[in-house]
């Protein structure tokens, strides 16, 4: 009960943030990409998914620009025959702001352009909480957020969903619009993918309850018959398709949803058969869009990339016999509320597939496998035996966990000296906690300055509240500090901050890390979590840049899509994935109340994960140092890499 006042509280909190902004900057500049036209959409598809959602909500709150990638756009062609509801101009690469120079497109910059939002999800969802904050009885478009607003919300990087919607799947139907003919009689892995989730049981919030009104359905062989929900959501009001009444429980549970304003809070009791029945006994429940029972922001994205597949394989004539399920989802998308409205703006013409027979499941986990190594991290979590057959394997090879002494133990900020805004206890935290912070940024800070130069440009990953960021901001003001922060709240806490202390060299892009590609010549990130630290390390060895990295949750650290562990071939040379595993597992145990024995394994542990990200790097014409925070005691975590290009 805590954890969901708490999660409330901060929602609440995040509006109230919101609306301030949207009285303080009301005019907010929507960027857009702009490659080509093909059929009756724009190119690239994230485009063409901005525009649809902007006319699914009715929303004209934004100035939009297209940005053409090519010199011979047609003005009139775009802005008359494809943006006809629309008011749109166009602008070149060049005449950006600045801060959307740095970002992949979709951005939206407000007015001062100093805080942007960049990439797909991030744009989208700012979209659907600005028409609500601007017109509050649009609940059904608050709605496509889906259960505790998170629908995606995680970062690509790390959610694979995120992924598939968000970058994977626009990306794979653009490939095959533009393949060659013998491409283009096979469908795409990411797609298949997409057949194989919607074949998933469905997971919702209080599933259990609608689970035994399934089986009660079931039981009553009431199949044909508007369930009982439905009708109570109604009051009694018959819920009605274009074509047929609703087959299934689950359909009628997200029409009723889509269609009714209130829902009844009242469910009559199961039969005791029904109740005593195990969840492990219960059927389970079927898709009815992309991520469940309810139309979602993850349908909005999907449903203009699929159906430009989808319209591109008809004149192909691709055998879309192992698709019924996504060509049922297509279907049944089309008779939500205000779906076909929005396409009609947009030109997209919609079209009626056939029904399609169900592919047997093994037929579709051929077309689509998880690659070993990501397959590994779920054979066996629960690691036996500790770390230590691990770290004797490594002494073994000669290899140990090292620190470099610190090039600055006694450096220290004159926090009193500096404005109450600059201190992290400005972010609303404990006294103790604050201190221990400021300890922590004394390290961050004195590194960097001997790193810095006049005109350089500094970049805090996962920024959080801006603790380093505006520190720097106010010690270097020779130099541009971007923060890139995933959480909005968090950013707009620290533009607060900002704005109070007046600095003018700061911007602040709410973004996932791929969707910055600036140019930058220093990259630190305190306390980056997991697998974020090596996404900056790589962020800065692409740039060219050195880089101040504070590493935190080993324990979260795994394969992914694009890293693999360990990732130095010395590392590689002994130890399997597994055995790497049980030291970032056991790095994590450094916590002040662990006993001093363990607490000390758990600094070797860090410090072995640590050298195996300092040697990969090394072996990128890098030289790369693990320092430990001075004192100590400013963090359980207080490994500090410091890297340089060669």
């Amino acid at each position: 009960m805590t954890f969901c006042l708490s999660e409330y509280q901060q929602q609440e909190q995040e509006l109230k943030l919101r609306r301030k902004m949207k009285d303080s900057v009301p005019e907010e500049h929507l960027y857009l990409g702009f490659s080509h036209q093909y059929g009756d959409g724009i190119f690239p598809l994230h485009t063409s998914i901005s525009l649809f959602l902007l006319s699914y909500c009715d929303c004209k709150l934004f100035k939009i620009f297209l940005v053409p990638t090519g010199e011979n756009a047609d003005d009139q062609l775009v802005t008359k025959n494809l943006l006809h509801d629309l008011e749109v101009s166009l602008i070149s690469r060049h005449q950006l702001p600045l801060v959307v120079q740095s970002c992949c497109l979709p951005a939206v910059v407000v007015k001062d352009g100093k805080f942007c939002r960049a990439g797909l999800s991030v744009v989208l969802r700012h979209i659907i909480q600005k028409t609500y904050e601007a017109d509050p009885s649009k609940k059904d478009v608050l709605e496509l957020l889906g259960f505790k607003k998170t629908c995606l919300k995680a970062c690509a990087e790390v959610s694979r969903w995120t992924r598939l919607c968000e970058i994977s799947i626009p990306l794979a139907v653009e490939r095959f619009l533009t393949g060659s003919a013998e491409q283009c009689q096979s469908v795409p892995p990411d797609i298949l993918e997409l057949e194989r989730k919607l074949g998933e049981p469905v997971r919702v919030h209080n599933d259990d309850k609608i689970r035994r009104q399934k089986l009660q359905q079931q039981k009553a062989g009431a199949k044909a018959a508007l369930p009982v929900l439905a009708k109570e959501a109604a009051g009694e009001k018959t819920v009605e398709m274009r074509e047929h009444p609703l087959p299934s429980l689950e359909l009628s549970i997200a029409f009723s949803k889509l269609l009714v304003q209130e829902v009844s809070a009242t469910v009559n009791r199961e039969p005791p058969d029904i109740r005593k029945t195990k969840t492990s006994d219960l059927p389970p429940l079927d898709h009815v869009f992309a991520e469940g029972l309810y139309f979602t922001l993850a349908d909005i994205v999907l449903l203009p990339c699929i159906h430009q597949f989808l319209v591109f394989s008809k004149k192909q004539g691709t055998n879309l016999l192992n698709l019924p399920l996504i060509s049922s989802w297509y279907r049944r998308v089309q008779e939500v509320p205000r779906v076909k409205k929005a396409a009609d703006k947009c030109n997209m013409q919609l079209f009626q597939l056939p029904e399609l027979q169900s592919t047997p499941e093994e037929q579709l986990q051929n077309f689509f496998l998880v690659p070993n190594e990501l397959e590994e991290e779920h054979e066996d979590s629960h690691f036996i035996g500790g770390p230590r057959p691990t770290m004797t394997k490594l002494m073994e090879s000669g290899i140990e966990a090292k620190f470099s002494p610190h090039p600055c133990p006694n450096w220290t900020l004159d926090w009193n000296g500096l404005p109450a805004a600059v201190s992290p206890g400005e972010g609303k935290m404990s006294r103790d906690r604050a201190l221990r912070k400021q300890q922590q940024l004394n390290n961050l800070v004195a590194v960097v300055k001997k790193l810095a130069k006049p005109g350089d440009v500094i970049v805090d990953f996962c920024s959080g509240g801006g603790h380093v960021g505006i520190v720097l901001a106010h010690m270097m003001p020779s130099c541009q500090v971007v923060l890139i922060e995933n959480k909005e709240l968090s950013l707009i806490r620290a533009k607060d901050r900002s704005d109070e202390l007046g600095l003018n060299n700061i911007w602040f892009i709410q973004a996932n890390l791929d969707y910055f590609n600036g140019t930058f010549n220093i990259g630190v990130a305190l306390h980056a979590c997991g697998v974020a630290t090596d996404m900056v390390i790589e962020h800065c060895i692409k740039a060219q840049a050195a880089f101040v990295i504070c590493p935190c949750c080993y324990g979260f650290i795994q394969n992914t899509v694009k890293f693999t562990y360990p990732q130095s071939h010395q590392f590689k040379a002994i130890l399997s994935y597994k055995e790497h595993m049980i030291l970032c597992r056991f790095a994590d145990q450094t916590a002040v109340q662990l006993p001093p024995e363990r607490r000390l394994i758990g600094k070797q542990c860090m410090g072995l994960v640590d050298l195996d990200r300092a040697w990969a790097a090394e072996g990128r014409n890098y030289s790369v140092q693990v320092i430990s925070m001075e004192p100590e005691s400013c963090s359980p975590k207080n490994n500090m890499l410091v890297g340089t290009p060669t």
